[in-house]
């Protein structure tokens, strides 16, 4: 996996160059990449990015443009790329564990940041929100999917009008990948865990003294960001002419320790105490006497399914009717 990660900075040097350090310690990472997106930068600033162990190279970029962070640079020779904000320090355990998910599902997006989208019927005007049930989109504070989805944002000439929204509002590079991606295999994306978290220093409670004050100026701006990111969702659903967002739901967790709902492995397998056979002593017995309820619990599901497919065709039935009568008055 290539790692890219987007700088911009001067003052974040020292950050980067400790971000940078970790995710080249990730045992899934075979280089990376940061793409200095500063042209006034100089040069001698940016020399000081190395490591021991996957090799880290600055590239500079030609402007500051958010579209370049997904262009497929000849440099990437990985199957799956790893894209990240400078602001943004995993633990290698999670790093590779995201890469792990994007195996088993390598035409999905992955990440332990997500948003969603939605519709407001009052205002009828498409949403960026934040919900707890479902998610739709990844954001690029920390995104592995294809290096293939590098090509596809970049040179389908689908998407060239999309592109030109991003570079007018230098806003919603992240929500149009997704857009991408869903479009071409009509699936939602992949919500992963951390084993220790992910730290986000751009996130104003991992700062020091002024954190409250800090806090106060963020929440005033969230309301005019989430506005700006929905209105990014509604132009990019009128150009395409269609929602290709799909949603995904829950997450997968490498290992959730004590509380037994997940078994440590790749996919993160769900545990179902309510099932025989994850039971101890008494086991056997307990299957017994299930295999024999089994057939009456299926049978009474069955009556079920009949009983509201009867009452349902009765009402079209009454529906059908009425409609009948309603056309004889005209």
């Amino acid at each position: 996996m290539t790692v890219l990660i987007n700088g911009y900075s001067v003052h974040r040097l020292p950050l980067l160059h400790s971000i940078a350090a970790t995710y080249a310690a990730a045992s899934s990472v075979s280089a990376v990449i940061i793409l200095w997106s500063n042209p006034t930068t100089p040069p001698y600033l940016l020399t000081n990015l190395t490591s021991s162990a996957a090799p880290i190279t600055v590239l500079r970029q030609p402007s500051s443009s958010l579209n370049l962070r997904f262009y497929p640079q000849q440099t990437i020779t990985t199957r799956a790329v790893l894209i990240a904000d400078d602001d943004i320090q995993p633990d290698p355990d999670s790093i590779n564990f995201a890469f792990n998910v994007w195996r088993s599902n390598p035409d999905r997006v992955i990440g332990p940041f997500v948003r969603s989208h939605g519709y407001d019927l009052t205002n009828k005007s498409w949403m960026y929100t934040m919900d707890h049930d479902k998610y739709s989109i990844v954001l690029t504070k920390l995104m592995v999917l294809s290096s293939n989805y590098l090509y596809k944002y970049t040179c389908n000439a689908q998407y060239t009008q999309l592109k030109l929204e991003v570079e007018k509002r230098n806003n919603c590079e992240d929500i149009l990948m997704n857009f991408v991606v869903a479009n071409e295999v009509n699936k939602g994306p992949i919500l992963v865990g951390t084993k220790r978290g992910v730290r986000d220093w751009g996130d104003a409670r991992n700062e020091g003294e002024g954190k409250e004050e800090r806090e106060v100026g963020l929440s005033s701006r969230k309301g005019e960001h989430r506005k700006r990111r929905g209105e990014c969702i509604g132009e990019f659903h009128r150009l395409m002419g269609k929602m290709p967002l799909r949603y995904g739901y829950g997450k997968v967790m490498d290992d959730i320790g004590e509380q037994g709902l997940c078994e440590k492995g790749e996919g993160g397998r769900v545990r179902d105490w309510g099932d025989a056979r994850n039971e101890g002593e008494g086991r056997e017995d307990r299957e017994v006497g299930l295999s024999s309820r089994k057939p009456e619990h299926r049978k009474r599901r069955g009556e079920c399914i009949g009983e509201f497919h009867q009452l349902l065709g009765k009402m079209w039935g009454m529906r059908g009717m009425k409609a009948k009568e309603g056309r004889r008055g005209k």
